[in-house]
C-alpha cells in the first residue's frame, strides 16, 4: 500500500470525501468507514470533513507523518 499518488489521494478526497474514498485509497478503512457514518449521520454536512482532507493532502499540509509512508 506504499507509494500511493498524493494527486490521487487528494482528489478523491475533494471529489469523493464524504464516502472516505481517499482513505480507502490509503488503507485507513477505520477512519474511511467513520467518514460515512458522520456523513450519514449529519445529512451530508459531515461531508466536508473529506473535502478539508483532500485539500490538505494536496496542499501537503494533512498528518505529514501519518501520510509520509503512504504518499510519493
Amino acid at each position: 500500500m506504499k507509494n500511493k499518488s498524493k494527486l490521487i489521494a487528494g482528489l478523491l478526497g475533494i471529489f469523493l470525501g464524504f464516502l472516505g474514498a481517499h482513505r480507502f485509497y490509503l488503507g485507513y478503512k477505520e477512519i474511511g468507514t467513520l467518514q460515512i457514518v458522520v456523513t450519514i449521520l449529519t445529512c451530508f454536512v459531515g461531508g466536508v470533513w473529506g473535502v478539508l482532507e483532500g485539500i490538505l493532502i494536496l496542499l501537503g499540509i494533512m498528518d505529514k507523518d501519518a501520510l509520509d509512508n503512504q504518499l510519493t
